[in-house]
C-alpha cells in the first residue's frame, strides 16, 4: 500500500522551518500539504522547496482532511501537524505498524511511557474524559481517541460512512466507528512536545461541546453493517 503524509498548515512558518527538514522522503510515498490560508509565508516556503501544496477551499481542520484525502494518492493517510506536536521520527513506526494489517494505528500520547508536554489541565481532563466515554459507550479500548497523529486506510473512511465535514470531530468519529465495527486498530506510544510558534486552533468550550454532541449522535446511529466484524478488535502494543 502507498502512504500519504498529509501535512495540515495554517500560519505555521516557525514550525515548518524546523520540522519539515526532519522528514525523509523515503519514509512515505507522498508528502501532501493542505494549507488553510496562511499569510505568514508558510505555503510559499513549502512550495519553494518542492512540496506539493493544495490551497484549502473549505474551512477548518475537518475540511482540510477531506480535501487532502481527495487529493492524496496513498492508500494509507498519516495526518501530520508541523507545529512540533507531532514527532516526525514516529512516521516510520506508524507506517510499519500499518503494514502488519491494521486498519488504523494511533500515536497515543498516553500509552506506556508516552506523555503530552503540550497538555494543560483542561486539555488533559478533556482528552481523558472523551476517550473514556468512547471506550465505555462504544466498546473501544483506546488510550487516546482525539490525537491527530495516526495512520489509517483511506478506504475505511467510505466504508464507515464518515460524514462530518465541518466540525472538529473527525478523529473521535473515526475511533467510534472503528470500535462499532470491530476494526483492527492498534496504538503505539508517542510523546507530544510543546508546539512551536503559531496559535493553538483548539477552543476548549467549542470543541468540547461539539465532541459531546457527536457522541450523543453516535449512540443512536446504527451502521448499515456493510462491513463484517473483524477479529482482533483494538490492540495496544
Amino acid at each position: 500500500m502507498k502512504t500519504t503524509l498529509l501535512v495540515l498548515t495554517m500560519n505555521e512558518i516557525e514550525g515548518v522551518k524546523l520540522i519539515m527538514p526532519r522528514i525523509k522522503n523515503e519514509w512515505v510515498d507522498e508528502i501532501l500539504v493542505v494549507d488553510g490560508g496562511s499569510v505568514d509565508g508558510t505555503k510559499e516556503w513549502l512550495r519553494a522547496r518542492g512540496y506539493r501544496v493544495v490551497d484549502q477551499k473549505s474551512k477548518g481542520v475537518c475540511g482540510a482532511y477531506w480535501e487532502g484525502m481527495d487529493a492524496a494518492a496513498g492508500d494509507v493517510i498519516i495526518p501530520f501537524s508541523p507545529d512540533n506536536n507531532s514527532l516526525p521520527e514516529m512516521i516510520p513506526a506508524l507506517a510499519r505498524k500499518m503494514s502488519d494489517g491494521y486498519d488504523m494505528v494511533i500515536a497515543s500520547r498516553y500509552l506506556g511511557g508516552a506523555k503530552s508536554y503540550d497538555d494543560d489541565p483542561v486539555t488533559a481532563l478533556g482528552n481523558w474524559m472523551f476517550t473514556r466515554m468512547v471506550n465505555v459507550l462504544f466498546g473501544g479500548r483506546y488510550t487516546d481517541s482525539l490525537v491527530m497523529f495516526r495512520a489509517y486506510k483511506k478506504s475505511i473512511v467510505a466504508e464507515l460512512e464518515m460524514d462530518e465535514k465541518r466540525r472538529p470531530v473527525f478523529e473521535m468519529q473515526l475511533c467510534i466507528r472503528c470500535a462499532k465495527q470491530g476494526l483492527n486498530v492498534a496504538e503505539i506510544p508517542a510523546d507530544e512536545p510543546k508546539r512551536i510558534g503559531g496559535v493553538r486552533k483548539m477552543r476548549p468550550l467549542y470543541n468540547g461541546s461539539t465532541l459531546l454532541w457527536q457522541i450523543a449522535k453516535e449512540i443512536f446511529i446504527k451502521r448499515p453493517g456493510r462491513l463484517k466484524q473483524r477479529a482482533g478488535g483494538l490492540e495496544a502494543r
